[in-house]
């Protein structure tokens, strides 16, 4: 298929550089000549700083204008006496108030007097103004030390009044200029992140994908849109506006967008739906217009949204408050933006969510979100492709084979692929390993799974107790037909376990027989028994196998009809949904949930007598098995089966 696809890109191409037509992408609002230049960094704005500095100078030469002068206040007759002597330079009158300025300084209550102040007496009748006449004494009819002139005190008083309304005013026509809150420190810009301008590594493309191959296939169709849409245009065909991708955490939803955006060879922008919401009402809608008015300033181009259900859940779901009202403003941005008045041609949005049952159905209609796709966990072809791509740079020991690998992690995605892959290369690394080798690999698989190594001291007591339980797990699981092949046992203590048996089949399942489930019940339950059998009594060892038969049980009896009593009726809800609330109408009758608690009781005595049964029938098997793991701690899958004398099952066809 890649052969086919690789000579089509070639074709389109060709003929995509042989016919310069016109741009196939019409922006509305945008000039029909070249894309404009990339955006300049943001910074704050000139007039910010502008009008900080001036604040500041005011601030400070108000202080140096208004300094105090220093005037000493003496008597009156003091004041005469230097006037009668001819000491007094200058004075000025207001009133009965006198101050002025002596020729020379002298001590007037062992106090130095150079600038004095001093009043008049009312009933005073000297006079005084021709004994200053007399003296030369220069008169003027104001204070000689007036603070400051009045351009200075309308400064002081008014100056950081006029600035703040200033700033007000500019900042608002910015906030304007910039279509909303974006004016003032880019509060409104979005913060999507441009992927062609990162730098750095190459682009992602379809070679970094696997293990999807029905989801590549869809949405290569966007690449070919892209790439050459006069081929679609001709037959009717646009362009689809939106793509939702919906699956579990870590199965490749951002890595799909990027290789189609890196396939395509257009302009990337990325972020997430969090990203938009901000505490201030109007930030994200702003954000939103923005975000888009980038893209179409560059089209054709891709915007991909992350975690799509931060901003798009349904509305209408009791009284708004804030942070509901910024959500649902930001919300019906993207609404109108992806389809609204205002037309968008060759901007594709592609979006990611774990949870498209919450989104809004305004959403996810025709128009806006047009396909719709769901990303599953690979398979186990998938999961050796997946293994590929990322043990291209690590060195594999030779009795490495990505095939087993695949086949014993059912239900990993490719985020827990890759991190499987360098758990190993690190763990080969501090083994001083030239080579990953396949011990590298199930030993960083049960640290993932199960945890690290606890180094803890058991007693003799307690690890021949444990080697018995797990010894129970493994025979079971050997002699049940039908059952998981038991690939290893350890009685090492890992994480809150004191030993550990993995099983995992050889080819992944899609649907589980009843056969099947009674097994994993029976299976779940040899640990108990075998300490039944063994010490004549039962430990706390069971808890986690108890809580695990225990759902299986209840699930068959009450979800997928496998009990006769109960019959083909689904009385429970989905695991995944919440419990029957008081008063729910779909909730089962009293009387039926006490059948099922019933049947489920009946399910797990019946398995665990079948245990029992079969343990004490191989007893030698089991103590054989359990000295095994006494002395060795942990058994691989050959070792295993070769104990207890029973061929390693076939791999299913």
């Amino acid at each position: 298929m890649s052969s086919k696809r690789d000579s089509n890109d070639k074709q389109e191409g060709e003929k995509a550089a042989s016919e310069p037509t016109r741009p196939p992408w019409r922006v509305e609002g945008a000039p029909a000549e070249s894309p404009p230049p990339p955006t300049p960094p943001r910074r704050l704005p000139s007039w910010l700083g502008f009008f900080v500095t001036l604040l500041v100078v005011n601030w400070i030469v108000a202080g140096l204008i208004t300094q105090p002068v220093s005037k000493t206040a003496i008597a009156y007759t003091d004041f005469v006496a230097q006037v009668k002597a001819g000491n007094v330079k200058a004075i000025g009158a207001k009133g009965d108030s006198i101050d002025g300025v002596m020729k020379e300084s002298v001590t007037i209550d062992q106090e130095k007097v150079t600038n004095f102040k001093t009043e008049r007496p009312t009933f005073a009748d000297d006079d005084l103004l021709a004994l200053l006449q007399n003296k030369d004494i220069e008169v003027k009819a104001r204070s000689l030390f007036t603070s400051s002139p009045v351009w200075a005190t309308l400064l002081v008083n008014f100056g950081p009044t006029l600035l703040i309304i200033g700033l007000v005013i500019l900042g608002t026509r910015s906030m304007r200029s910039a279509g909303g809150l974006g004016g003032i420190g880019g509060i409104g810009r979005s913060k999507a992140v441009r992927g062609d301008e990162l730098g750095g590594p190459k682009r992602v493309t379809f070679a970094d994908v696997a293990g999807i191959d029905e989801v590549e296939d869809q949405l290569y169709e966007i690449v070919s849109m892209l790439r050459n849409p006069d081929k679609y245009r001709v037959v009717g065909a646009q362009l689809p506006r939106g793509v939702l991708l919906s699956g579990p955490p870590g199965t490749g939803k951002t890595l799909l967008a990027r290789a189609v955006a890196g396939e395509a060879g257009v302009p990337f922008f990325s972020a997430s739906a969090s990203e938009f919401i901000e505490m201030i009402v109007g930030v994200g809608a702003s954000r939103v217009r923005d975000l888009f008015d980038q893209a179409k300033k560059v089209a054709p181009s891709m915007i991909f949204i992350d975690e799509l259900d931060a901003i798009g859940r349904a509305r209408g779901g009791g009284a708004s408050f804030g942070g509901v009202d910024e959500r649902e403003q930001t919300l019906n941005q993207i609404l109108t933006e992806m389809d609204g008045f205002t037309q968008t041609d060759g901007v594709v949005v592609i979006a990611a969510t774990n949870r498209p049952d919450v989104l809004d159905p305004a959403l996810l209609r025709p128009g806006r979100f047009d396909r719709r796709i769901v990303v599953n966990p690979p398979d186990m072809n998938g999961r050796e492709a997946i293994l590929a791509i990322h043990t291209r740079t690590v060195p594999l020991a030779d009795d490495v084979s990505l095939a087993h690998i695949a086949s014993i992690t059912p239900g990993m995605v490719g985020a827990d692929l890759k991190n499987l892959v360098n758990e190993s290369a690190l763990l080969a690394a501090k083994h001083d390993h030239d080579h990953v080798t396949t011990a590298d690999f199930t030993n960083s698989l049960e640290m993932i799974v199960l945890g690290a190594e606890r180094n803890i001291t058991l007693s003799e007591e307690d690890r021949r107790r444990t080697a018995f339980h797990e010894s129970g797990h493994a025979l079971l699981g050997m002699l049940i037909p039908g059952a998981d092949p038991v690939r290893k046992i350890s009685i090492i203590p890992r994480g809150n376990a004191l030993g550990v048996t993995f099983q995992t089949p050889d080819k992944d399942r899609y649907g589980y027989g009843a056969q099947y489930l009674r097994g994993r019940i029976t299976g779940g339950l040899g640990g108990r028994a075998a300490e039944e059998i063994v010490f004549g009594n039962v430990t706390t060892g069971a808890e986690s196998d108890l809580e695990h038969i225990t759902t299986i049980a209840r699930q068959m009896v009450g979800r997928w009809g496998m009990s006769d009593a109960i019959g083909p009726v689904s009385v429970l809800p989905a695991a995944d949904a919440n419990s029957w609330y008081p008063g729910d109408p779909r909730a089962p009758s009293e009387a039926t949930r006490q059948l099922v608690d019933a049947e489920t009781r009946t399910l797990i005595e019946d398995c665990y007598h079948d245990a029992l049964s079969r343990l004490r029938e191989h007893r030698q098997q089991l103590d054989d098995l359990a000295a095994a793991l006494l002395s060795a701690e942990t058994l691989d899958e050959d070792t295993a089966y070769g104990v207890v004398g029973i061929p390693v099952p076939e791999p299913m066809p």
